[in-house]
């Protein structure tokens, strides 16, 4: 039986007000405090002597799942990736030279020129990278990212001798350091620090708003022993990196941290007492401290499916999930923590926000939920920057916003403001806030945890709902109507525009359900109610959902976000059998258009494809996004590297194993039948249980709940037959027939139910499933 560790402590002093909310998601914020001990996963009990094998199962999927480098990355896209949601290092060639660079980057980096807007006054900052210089010239590489670690590993070979490298980013020191060994000619091997210029990045690919210019060039200092680059910032402040080289026999060890200050210009002093700190200790006492962190993370679910290649993919977006978010670390931005050239240096909230953290619900890490700490912090930032007449009682975020969530003016090519309907310019994109709303009622629904409906969710799409109550207006057919609104990023204003009908919708009842939980008599709840019954119908013509009235979904076009009421907002769904033409139909229109089809297209089709209960397109659409558009290193690019895509893949594996909406858990609803065999383990779902099970030769063999809320438990088993329900000790559990193939148990807080077929006794092991055949590791194999 495997056994985990103890609770991390107390988060830091500045996080402790926001993450104290009491239960199941206030633990796991907790979790990302920047101190990032050893964390602990709740111990498995699966109701069997040999419920998981002594060996370390998790072990060896991450194992199988590590990336290797048989020749050496050209490019970002394709080289290893260091973390941990503040600092991130991509490591690959030197264009041209015989080097490898280490790019170092950090996510709370940015200018603080707001007059210039989002994207440029308040966009990341790139900062600069080292090259690893070797004597002789570079004949080969073999390296690993080891997942379990988080570490690179491997050799550099070169005409003149060997470099053994060892790599890391401090899980809680938040340093990088590189450890080289050489043999033959290579000890004299060299670093270097090349500063970037603190522009925006935008600026390759945009013209520069007027009055807008580069930050002063960034000056070196020698520190009794260290070295810092220090970058000044016109706004005040600076951001600063210090490294120090430690050099014992044939080892030599980089240390490199980077800090960051507004107003004040302390980022140097700190950056420099991190690295001293660090330098101060061999490469194995900093891993020493660093691997339980991520060795614990790994151990809150499991999940195996007989394709080896998703299945690795799987993990490894678990790795890059955590090594670019934390709670307590900014939002992602488009790129995670990692910064490479892009039109986009900013936060994006009318997708990408949202898809990059579907993934953390089923996969049991809500310590890595920055959005919902992100908008009960900086809350009244979403009304101050609303036109005056509206700050009062609404809030709205914008397209793109600085890690405070701030937009910033509206200089040209700089961002997007949230706009006012019937409006434009600036463009009418309102349904955003409502949108990333939906991510932290997906966190409160995970874990019911009331503290998260109580103080951040129920107060603010309260007031985001409220702007859209001030515009909606009655037409001549007696329904309430919207002026013009913004699709994102169809192009096209329209009236009754889907994506914000839809929101707005899914926004009053979920208002109307979360104040009969809070016990809240509110005066809005008359007209939320009224906004349902009289809302108009959603647009839509023989092709099926509409942009909005009088404007049809006519060209290609990457964003389902027309398509939010059968995902993710699961309320035009494939239950209803009269839906199922309008939700086929339009699956088919939008993703028929070729040629402005991107990745998260792909991703978008393979859930709604799931939640129809079509495993086959479901596969069928995940490896058109693999064949497509991953990259060898599971990144992806469109203009620049965004994170999302890869990451919400991950999310539609999720949709394929378990679905939870609607108050019904379905166990394996969407399984191609290639996947005769398949196990999951404490993967979370809504109502705040945890679900393992397992499929065995094509069929549901055995199916565990376990209830951390007490929430009413209905589950669609999918077992064939006569079943029976048993608890952790073995007793019967009554249950009684919930229609549709569903059972409903009375599980209270705490309990578990085991469901198997009547009399079978399985043996419940968590092990990696055998893969249907084999298949290339990612990065770059020979």
């Amino acid at each position: 039986m495997v056994t985990v560790g103890e609770p991390s402590p107390s988060p830091s002093p500045s996080r402790r007000a926001v993450l104290a909310t009491g239960t199941a998601l206030g633990s796991a914020l907790a979790l990302g405090s920047q101190d990032r001990q050893a964390v602990a996963a709740p111990a498995t009990a699966l109701m069997a002597p040999a419920a998981i094998r002594e060996e370390d199962v998790w072990r060896r999927v991450l194992d199988d799942a590590d990336m290797v480098w048989e020749r050496l990355p050209a490019t970002w896209y394709e080289g290893p990736y260091l973390g941990n949601a503040l600092l991130g290092s991509g490591i690959y060639a030197e264009p041209g030279k015989n080097a490898i660079r280490f790019n170092v980057q950090h996510s709370e980096v940015q200018d603080h020129r707001p007059e210039f807007g989002s994207l440029f006054g308040l966009a990341r900052l790139p900062i600069g990278h080292f090259t690893l210089e070797p004597v002789g010239t570079i004949t080969a590489v073999d390296w690993r990212l080891r997942l379990h670690d988080a570490e690179l590993t491997g050799t550099i070979t070169t005409d003149a001798g060997t470099l053994t490298l060892r790599a890391l980013i401090h899980n809680t020191r938040s340093v990088l350091v590189v450890e080289t060994t050489t043999t033959g000619g290579e000890r004299d091997h060299r670093w270097a620090f090349h500063p970037a210029e603190a522009i925006s990045p935008r600026a390759a690919f945009k013209p520069l708003p007027e009055g807008y210019t580069a930050n002063p060039p960034a000056r070196i200092e020698q520190h009794a022993g260290a070295t810092a680059a220090v970058q000044p910032l016109h706004a005040g402040g600076q951001h600063a990196t210090a490294w120090q080289e430690r050099q014992r026999g044939s080892r030599r060890t980089l240390v490199a941290a980077v800090a960051h200050s507004h107003p004040a210009t302390t980022a140097r002093d700190r950056a420099v007492k991190a690295v001293r700190s660090a330098a101060a200790l061999p490469y194995d006492a900093l891993a020493d401290t660093h691997r339980p962190w991520w060795h614990q993370y790994y151990r809150k679910s499991f999940l195996s499916v007989p394709d080896a290649r998703l299945q690795r993919f799987y993990w490894i977006q678990l790795y890059k999930v955590a090594a670019a978010a934390r709670a307590d670390a900014p939002v992602m931005a488009t790129c995670g923590p990692w910064l490479e050239p892009t039109p986009w240096p900013a936060t994006w909230w009318n997708l990408n926000v949202q898809l990059e953290y579907w993934l953390i619900h089923g996969s049991n890490h809500l310590e890595l939920d920055a959005v919902t700490r992100a908008l009960s912090e900086y809350r009244e930032n979403l009304s101050s920057q609303l036109d005056t007449p509206y700050r009062k009682d609404s809030a709205g975020i914008p397209r793109t916003t600085d890690i405070h969530l701030q937009n910033g003016g509206n200089a040209a090519n700089g961002g997007y403001a949230v706009g006012i309907p019937g409006r434009n310019p600036p463009t009418p994109e309102v349904g955003n806030l409502t949108w990333a709303l939906h991510n932290v009622w997906l966190s409160y629904r995970h874990t019911m945890d009331q503290s998260v409906l109580r103080d951040t969710l129920f107060p603010l799409l309260r007031k985001a709902i409220n702007y859209y109550l001030h515009f909606l207006e009655p037409g001549s057919d007696g329904k309430l109507h919207l002026p013009k609104t913004f699709s994102p990023e169809y192009g096209v204003d329209a009236p009754d525009c889907n994506y914000d009908l839809q929101l707005l919708r899914w926004g009053c009842t979920t208002l109307l359900e979360a104040a009969r939980t809070l016990g809240i008599d509110d005066p809005k709840a008359p007209r939320w109610r009224e906004v349902l019954t009289k809302l108009t119908p959603y647009p839509v013509d023989e092709n099926g959902f509409m942009i909005g009235a009088g404007v049809p979904f006519a060209k290609s076009h990457r964003h389902y976000s027309h398509l939010l009421a059968v995902y993710p907002l699961y309320e035009v769904t494939w239950e209803d059998p009269s839906q199922w033409k309008l939700i086929e139909t339009s699956l088919n229109h939008w993703v028929g258009f070729e040629g402005a089809l991107q990745g998260y297209t792909f991703t978008g089709a393979a859930s709604m494809s799931a939640q129809m209960g079509r495993g086959e397109d479901a596969i069928n659409y995940l490896g058109e996004l693999m064949r497509r558009f991953i990259q060898p290193n599971t990144m992806y690019k469109e203009s620049g590297p965004v994170i999302e895509t890869p990451l919400s893949a991950a999310q539609s594996l999720h949709d394929m194993v378990c679905q939870s909406w609607g108050d019904v858990i379905r166990v394996f609803p969407a399984v191609p039948a290639a996947w005769r065999d398949l196990v999951v383990h404490d993967f979370r779902t809504q109502g705040a249980f945890l679900l393992s099970a397992a499929r065995e030769a094509g069929r549901t063999r055995w199916v565990r709940l376990r209830s951390e809320a007490g929430a009413p438990c209905v589950v669609r088993h999918g077992i064939p037959g006569a079943t029976e329900v048993r608890d952790e000790d073995g007793r019967p559990v009554p249950y009684e027939d919930a229609g549709g193939g569903a059972i409903r148990i009375a599980l209270r807080k705490g309990r578990t139910a085991l469901i198997t077929a009547e009399g079978d006794r399985p043996p419940m092991r968590i092990e990696p499933v055998a893969p249907n055949e084999p298949a290339p590791r990612w990065g770059l194999p020979g």
